[in-house]
């Protein structure tokens, strides 16, 4: 591992996407060029170079291996680095078993290949616990492109004049019916304790937590709808566009395009004035 030099800044982008899925019926097609997508606008507009950015993809995209990457992305990390976690695929949810999903009592996941409802997959409150150790400071940015709900069910609306196997479908996988049935037990939950930490990364998704993101065909290939359109604009823009302006363009560009998915900015008020990654 190269050392870092005293009061170098770092960058390192880890991207997952995630087309094929060992649980059957579950595959995608546009996951993996949302890697390619924004791997290419990091090294163009972001001053990334290619040793700094990782891809895991597809059989490789294990949950393992996943956190291992994720736990090389956070590594060492210092004030002023910037960090990129960009994850292209499947999501879904599962019984909440620590009280802090205190509305809807689900906790929203990421599905890696080897996916199973007994516990191989990456939960939110994963992803908070590698995230909140970070130094104030640390300028990481997460982009996920999948669905947090939804029906299961395939997108009523399909691109005009496309035949129906290309018509686009939602990443959301539905839980089997024993696991819904789980999550209607009443188990005991012990409440938790919400930090007062303010949020310490920012975060882009390409849906409301209660609809999901579509896997579509635009200009003649698979994409991610959401990271398409994210790109598509920071290129237009050539890099320079504020994160508040980039989220009211995709926004727009999604409805333009048929797609019913509204994506969401979360960090704070302060971060939406400012460009990717500053």
């Amino acid at each position: 591992m190269t050392l870092r030099k005293k009061g170098a800044t770092m960058n390192r982008a880890l991207l997952v996407g995630i087309n094929k899925y060992r649980l059957p019926g579950a595959d995608l097609k546009g996951c993996v060029n949302d890697v390619t997508n924004v791997r290419d606008v990091l090294l163009k507009y972001y001053g990334f170079a290619v040793k700094e950015i990782r891809a895991v993809t597809d059989d490789r995209a294990t949950k393992a291996n996943i956190l291992k990457n994720l736990e090389w992305l956070l590594k060492d990390a210092k004030p002023k680095d910037r960090l990129l976690f960009h994850y292209s695929g499947h999501g879904s949810q599962v019984r909440d078993r620590d009280g802090d999903e205190l509305k809807d009592r689900l906790d929203e996941i990421l599905c890696p290949h080897d996916m199973d409802w007994e516990g191989i997959y990456i939960t939110d409150d994963d992803l908070r616990a590698l995230f909140t150790p970070l130094p104030k400071g640390v300028n990481l940015e997460v982009l996920l492109d999948s669905c947090h709900s939804g029906t299961g069910t395939r997108e009523a609306q399909a691109i005009a004049g496309l035949p129906p196997e290309l018509a686009f479908q939602p990443r959301f996988l539905a839980p089997p019916i024993d696991i819904q049935l789980r999550a209607e037990e009443d188990l005991p939950i012990q409440p938790i304790a919400h930090s007062t930490n303010p949020l310490n990364h920012v975060l882009f998704s390409g849906c409301k937590d209660t609809q999901t993101s579509a896997d579509a065909y635009i200009k003649g290939t698979f994409n991610g709808a959401f990271t398409y359109y994210f790109c598509k604009h920071i290129r237009d823009a050539e890099g320079k566009i504020t994160r508040a302006d980039l989220l009211t363009r995709v926004r727009a560009s999604l409805k333009f395009g048929g797609f019913s998915q509204v994506p969401q900015l979360e960090c704070p008020r302060s971060e939406r004035k400012k460009g990717l990654l500053e």
